[in-house]
């Protein structure tokens, strides 16, 4: 399909959207595993940009990143929560937060950080998650416990605030 010049140029006019996607693990206690880039200050979680150039859906590169990251190549649960968090020097992004289940002492004995990005990784309780993960990430990471201690559906947020 040949795309005539004044629909590529409006697609280039078209305003940047960056998206992401990202697994939340838990170990049988609930507590949540947490990775610390070396990149910026803070901790994360599994996961990062879609490499939507390749054509990979947000779960595609959920799974994806979080076998780079990680080592674990695991089939991801439902999708927990979608964010759209305004940019801040930066185009907006939509975060896709997926289920990765509950990890066994098998498969976090198993976890193999990337060294390239990645300096540590740790199991953090539910009311420490603010403490490592603020703002927009950390109400996210709330909110997608919340959808799974009461089998909600996925829930729409806006800078990590619910949208009713």
């Amino acid at each position: 399909m040949t795309t005539t010049p004044d629909f590529a140029a409006y697609i280039a006019s078209l305003p940047r959207v960056l998206a992401g996607a990202a697994a939340l693990f838990r170990d049988a206690g609930g507590r949540v595993l947490l990775v610390e880039p070396n990149y910026r200050e803070g901790w994360a979680l599994p996961g990062g940009t879609i490499e939507s150039d390749d054509g990979e859906s947000p779960r595609e590169g959920a799974r994806r990143e979080t076998l780079e990251e990680i080592g674990l190549d695991r089939e991801l649960g439902r999708l927990l929560a979608v964010d759209w968090v305004a940019g801040e020097g930066r185009p907006p992004l939509v975060a896709y937060l997926y289920d990765g289940g509950i990890l066994t002492d098998a498969d976090l004995k198993a976890v193999r950080l990337q060294e390239e990005e990645l300096l540590s990784w740790r199991l953090v309780a539910r009311e420490e998650i603010t403490g490592h993960l603020p703002g927009a990430l950390g109400r996210r990471v709330l909110t997608a416990l919340d959808v799974l201690a009461d089998g909600s559906g996925t829930a729409e947020l806006e800078n990590g605030h619910r949208v009713s």
